[in-house]
């Protein structure tokens, strides 16, 4: 039977994985949540260990979609989308999964290579025009945008915090393919994900058939699950532990999602900036989104991450269950700023702001028992000059802003106005 989805709000109708990807919302508002979790046996879980990084790709995207799709087709678009190495690294006491050798140097490129052809699989066999909603506040948006680059029947829109984003990552916000338009609001992330939200409900934008490819996507999330399983299957033990940088939730979401498809690693720590709700919500079991403050590891800028509502969901809102799996930490700009200059003096390894967040976490709280991973969520390169500003360590990323200049830079500024933004969409 194919898996069915259910709104978080509980006042929708449970859907099909198709429904729930072009959707992204639920109508109440909701996000979507599966409704059962596709498992790996015993022995499937023996058989990974080594298996090709395509290979665990094909496999959990067949648990998910294999009643939907067709399996030659679907195990073509794993191994297409899987294009580009994940490599676990030994650093000092600890173990880094860089997810950052894709096209545009970060964790989102692994969901947006894999979301950009599930979504063309369908539109393919339905012969429909789509068009494509994400709020971004760094990275993503230019993971979808070159992932989805030039994929036909596809419109995507953009929406960035002005003078938030890095100069690495707006040029690849910016410098997109034509089918790609980029708007820059006056505003913070939230802004834009509350943008993005307000048009989903709109009833006058229904007939541009908006769907989503924020991490409030399910289709996004699921194909997240991927490289922690390859962790699994690189370093095939079940004392580990997994800290992730964590903004939105949507990276830390597959790991549990991993675990709950029978992966046998039972511990997470999130790794937070001076924007804390969910370590608040550790400490108290009582969660208050706050607004969102500007901080150097900029793409975790998040006060109300829209993927703590599928965590809770997991845990059935229980904070005990919720204690037992995942802790949550916090970080200040100072000491990301130490680590950085540590870490690279000792080791010779230069983290991006983001994972030096999890490296500071890992040393003052990992499981002393445990193989620590920490999820390395951006190239040092997309923050070449906050780095060099902050730490004085000189990195040079002139290649891959030159890589991209060969196409003009495009934009659209709007004020922080949801109407203005919706002018723009209906034109």
């Amino acid at each position: 039977m194919p898996i069915n989805y259910y709104s978080t709000s509980k006042k929708a109708p449970h859907v099909d994985f198709e429904t729930a990807l072009f959707r992204g919302l639920a109508p109440d508002g909701g996000l979507y949540f599966p409704t059962q979790f596709p498992a790996f046996s015993p022995n499937e879980l023996a058989n990974l260990q080594g298996a090709s990084l395509q290979e665990i790709g094909n496999q959990v995207l067949q648990k998910w979609f294999g009643e939907e799709i067709d399996a030659s087709i679907l195990k073509e678009l794993a191994y297409d989308a899987q294009h580009f190495p994940i490599p676990l690294k030994k650093v000092g006491p600890f173990h880094i999964l860089e997810l950052f050798h894709g096209p545009t140097q970060a964790f989102k490129d692994v969901a947006a290579q894999n979301l950009s052809r599930l979504m063309s699989a369908f539109l393919t066999k339905r012969q429909e025009k789509i068009t494509l909603l994400v709020a971004t506040s760094g990275d993503t948006g230019g993971a979808i945008a070159h992932g989805f680059s030039n994929v036909p029947n596809i419109e995507v829109y953009v929406l960035f915090p002005k003078g938030r984003v890095s100069a690495l990552q707006e040029e690849q916000l910016t410098r997109v393919a034509d089918n790609v338009h980029p708007i820059e609001i006056e505003g913070v992330f939230d802004d834009c994900q509350a943008m993005v939200k307000q048009a989903f409900n709109d009833p006058e934008l229904k007939n541009l058939k908006l769907t989503s490819a924020n991490s409030i996507s399910i289709g996004r999330l699921i194909p997240q699950i991927i490289y922690y399983i390859y962790a699994y299957a690189l370093l095939p033990t079940d004392q580990i532990q997994f800290i992730v940088p964590s903004g939105n939730f949507g990276n830390l979401t597959g790991g549990l999602f991993a675990r709950e498809m029978g992966l046998p690693f039972t511990s997470f720590i999130a790794a937070t900036n001076k924007n804390d709700s969910a370590v608040r919500y550790a400490q108290t079991g009582i969660y208050e989104p706050r607004t969102t403050i500007t901080t150097l590891s900029n793409a975790m800028d998040v006060g109300n991450p829209s993927n703590f509502i599928r965590v809770l969901e997991l845990f059935g809102h229980d904070h005990g269950r919720f204690q037992e799996t995942l802790q949550a930490f916090k970080v200040s700009d100072d000491t990301t700023i130490e680590t950085i200059k540590r870490v690279y003096e000792t080791y010779g390894y230069l983290l991006d702001p983001h994972t030096a967040v999890g490296w500071k976490i890992s040393e003052e709280h990992a499981h002393p028992d445990m193989e620590k991973i920490i999820i390395a969520t951006a190239s040092p390169i997309k923050f070449a000059a906050e780095i060099q500003q902050a730490t004085g360590i000189a990195v040079d990323n002139t290649e891959a802003i030159q890589a991209l200049q060969s196409r003009p830079a495009r934009k659209t500024a709007v004020s922080n106005d949801y109407e203005a933004f919706k002018s723009i969409l209906l034109s």
